[in-house]
Formats: C-alpha cells, structure tokens, sequence
C-alpha cells in the first residue's frame, strides 16, 4: 500500500523589518515610513531643541511612540481639546507633557503656549502630535500660531510595503489568522495605503471567512476589497 504523500506546508511570509521594543504590551514595527519619528523618541533626553511635534495620519502609531516616549520621560499627557491651567501644575511636577491630537482643537491656546515657554525657560519638555502640519492647524492666538510653526517635526507618512504587509500580518495574527503570503501580498498591492485601511481590511476578511466557514483566502480578500471600495480590487482565484 502507497502512503499518503504529506501536505504541503503553507510557505511563511518572511518580512525584513526590524522591531523594537514598545514598552507595551506589543512591538512597534519600524520602517522607511516612520523612522524618523522612531529615532526623535529614541533620542530622549538629548533633544537639541525641547519641544517637538510628531504629524502623521490617523491609525499610523503617533499614540503609541507617544506612550513610549511618556514612560522614557515620566511625562503627563493631556489630549489639546481638554487643555486646562492644571497642565501648567503637571509640567512643573513631571518636567515632561505629551499634548495629543492638535488638530482637533486647542482648549486653552494661552495655556499651550505657556507650556511651550517653560520648555525653554525650565528646559522642560513637551511632544505634541498632531494629524495636520503645524502651520495649517486653525490657531487664534498669533504668538502661539508663530511658536507652532518654529517646532521642530517629524513626519510619519503613509507606511511602505514592508510595513504595511508587517501590520496586516500582525493583525491577522491578532485574530489567529494565519492567510498565505500571496493573500497578503495581495491586500498590500490593492488597498488604500494607510493603516486605518488596513484595520477595516483584515476585519472584513475575519467576517467573511467566519460566515463561509473558511480560511482567508484571495477570494475572500479581493471580496473585502471590493466591498471597501479599495482602488484596483479585482476578484481573484484561490
């Protein structure tokens, strides 16, 4: 009797990027997209100049190299839209404040900027983030307006294809899904380039897959593409 020849094994996606260690619960996954941003945190406390923004789009990681950064620093953090006079307490007692999310919305310009003048003052230190480039943020205030355009930033831009397949594998994995290189090589080719596309990705791959009772494939992939409205989708064959 002739055995059975064994089943192939899948092949792994083997991705060269390096990793670092996110002083969380999970890595921070390094590319050409956010390096600089990476090398600004890992740069604490020798910082030239001691306030700086990090600007990149939404689901691109600046909360998370924020959070790093805060536990390096001892920071507080305030996002800018509840900014009150007690920041002003918090600095003087930590030294260090994360002010999140300037585009949408300065509570206290007056109180932004006194921080920003401890920073040099005191030499305390503040890292600001922010969706929008500083000098499109809508500012009232002139002196801050000018201050804000005078710090220096750090761009994180849409991620690369090692990064992006980096990510679409983690979040697979996330939700113990393991798809076949091709099935990710796929996704990374066809969707919106960003990382909030590809959180709404691998989620509708995860329904799909449950409703039919099956694995990811490149089917179902192209599926969620399409119904995502990615450029390029196109149904494709298993």
């Amino acid at each position: 009797m002739i055995a059975p020849e064994p089943k192939a094994v899948p092949e792994q996606l083997v991705l060269n990027l390096s990793h670092r260690p996110a002083l969380a619960l999970e890595d921070f996954l390094v590319g050409a997209s956010n390096e600089a941003a990476v090398a600004l945190v890992d740069g604490w406390p020798n910082w030239t100049a001691r306030a700086a923004i990090v600007v990149g789009p939404t689901g691109s990681g600046k909360s998370h190299l924020t959070n790093v950064w805060r536990l390096k620093s001892g920071a507080g953090s305030l996002v800018a839209s509840a900014l009150t006079e007690e920041a002003v307490a918090e600095m003087e007692r930590t030294g260090a404040m994360a002010i999140e999310d300037l585009d949408r919305g300065i509570a206290d310009e007056r109180v932004f900027f006194h921080l920003l003048n401890l920073t040099k003052e005191k030499e305390y230190a503040l890292l600001a983030t922010s969706r929008t480039a500083p000098g499109d943020l809508s500012v009232a205030l002139p002196d801050l307006r000018s201050r804000l355009r005078a710090l220096p930033m750090v761009r994180i831009d849409p991620p690369g294809d090692d990064v992006l397949k980096a990510v679409l594998v983690k979040l697979f994995t996330d939700r113990q899904l393991t798809p076949e290189p091709h099935v990710i090589n796929h996704l990374a080719l066809h969707m919106e380039r960003s990382f909030e596309a590809a959180l709404q990705l691998v989620e509708s791959c995860d329904q799909l897959a449950l409703s039919r009772q099956r694995s990811v494939t490149r089917t179902i992939a192209a599926e969620a593409l399409e119904r995502l409205h990615a450029p390029s989708a196109a149904v494709g064959k298993d």
